[in-house]
């Protein structure tokens, strides 16, 4: 079937209770009586696109953790120890494009410009709250008539390649793409590049659907509809965008396309894992430059090692740097080179090595579930692998969104 002819399909997308394709207009919660009061009286013209929840921002983050990001969040920090510190905890809970309002007892000056400046949120406002402050400054950003300095924002992506085929790149994707969304409650994207052989789909028990190539070769179809008719619910917080493309056809992504669609991937997930192919398309190498974080997967085996450093050759040529996790999977499988020979012939020290759990992965692929929920020892070293992914998001709160950045 003609490609523009799937992205014009109507298609419904599973939709889990962390993801919704309509999400609610502003959701505030407040700690007090007198700020909901203000706030309903100032905001009473948004009729049912306002929701007033009473309870602050240890509320908030654990009722959003279960519920859809709204597109305007009101937060209440007061009487909180380590505001900037919670609000970094909110952040792993929503979506990266939210725009985030705070009110609270702090009146400093340095407070605010470290929330506003440093920390990307909108605006804030000191209680008691006013009802002319709140429509002076509030309601323009809920109306989108305001104007943000940072139209950038987004989640991290984290690029997924192997040495060759067959050492388990997607099977390292598509685990850290799970427990990612398991561990830090944000929304992730598995996006799988191998347009005719991905497998990740049936790693996980789902079938792609359409748009996936319409969208990396005419990305003038695309909008931001596009999330909602092609990422695949895999649960409530990770969606799979993936293809199977015909043998005997052969796409041709561009370099537009790829940038399009990681922006707009940017701007829905905190998380975005993509499983790249080996060999790609030229038009797919532009991810290794956009990835805040790679990872080099191989076996211990000598090709696999030789490739590996060719691997980072590469990653110089295209993003300036070989910055990059390497992932050394199926570690003890008989026959294997040993952990020295492999280091040495890296000319650096492994950073996670994954078991020789072969049966159980391949159990799991049988199945159709994350090979994560069948072998202890191999879900044990992805979450080693999961926290050096995402460690610095929950170990260092310095910013609202800059983690999501990447800066």
């Amino acid at each position: 079937m003609d490609g523009n002819a799937l992205l014009d399909e109507t298609t419904e997308a599973a939709e889990g209770p962390g993801f919704a394709l309509s999400r609610p207009l502003l959701v505030a919660y407040v700690a007090d009586a007198d700020s909901e009061g203000t706030l309903r009286a100032a905001l009473s013209d948004l009729g049912e696109g306002l929701a007033i929840l009473r309870g602050g921002i240890a509320y908030a983050i654990r009722d959003l953790a279960r519920k859809p990001t709204p597109q305007v969040l009101i937060v209440d920090v007061s009487g909180v120890d380590n505001p900037i510190e919670a609000l970094d905890e909110l952040a792993n809970v929503c979506e990266p494009d939210v725009k985030v309002l705070v009110i609270g007892e702090q009146t400093d000056l340095d407070f605010y410009r470290e929330i506003t400046r440093g920390l990307g949120v909108v605006e804030y406002l000191e209680k008691p709250l006013t009802r002319d402050a709140v429509v002076r400054l509030f309601l323009p950003v809920v109306q989108g008539r305001a104007a943000f300095p940072h139209e950038i924002i987004g989640g991290r992506v984290v690029g997924v390649v192997g040495a060759h085929g067959g050492v388990g790149t997607t099977t390292v994707a598509a685990n850290l793409a799970v427990l990612l969304a398991e561990h830090t409650r944000g929304y992730v994207a598995l996006v799988d590049l191998n347009l005719q052989t991905g497998a990740a789909a049936m790693l996980l028990g789902v079938k792609p659907s359409a748009g996936l190539r319409v969208a990396l070769e005419q990305p003038d179809r695309v909008d931001a509809l596009f999330l909602d008719r092609s990422a695949v619910a895999v649960s409530d917080r990770l969606r799979l965008i993936a293809a199977e493309e015909p043998f005997e056809e052969a796409p041709r992504p561009t370099a537009t396309g790829v940038a399009r669609l990681m922006s707009l991937l940017r701007k829905r997930f905190n998380w975005i894992v993509v499983d790249m192919p080996t060999t790609a398309d030229p038009a797919l190498l532009a991810v290794y430059p956009m990835a805040q974080t790679r990872l080099l997967v191989l076996t211990p085996d000598i090709v696999a090692v030789r490739d590996t450093a060719r691997l980072r050759a590469m990653l110089t040529a295209l993003a300036g740097n070989d910055r990059a996790l390497t992932v050394l999977n199926r570690f003890g499988i008989r026959g294997g080179l040993p952990l020295e020979m492999v280091e040495k012939g890296l000319g650096g020290r492994i950073d996670i090595r994954l078991p020789e759990t072969d049966k159980a992965v391949l159990a799991a692929l049988n199945l159709g579930v994350p090979a994560c929920a069948r072998s202890k020892p191999f879900r044990q070293a992805m979450l080693a692998l999961t926290r050096e992914v995402s460690g610095a998001r929950v170990a260092k709160p310095t910013s609202l969104w800059r983690r999501l950045l990447g800066r």
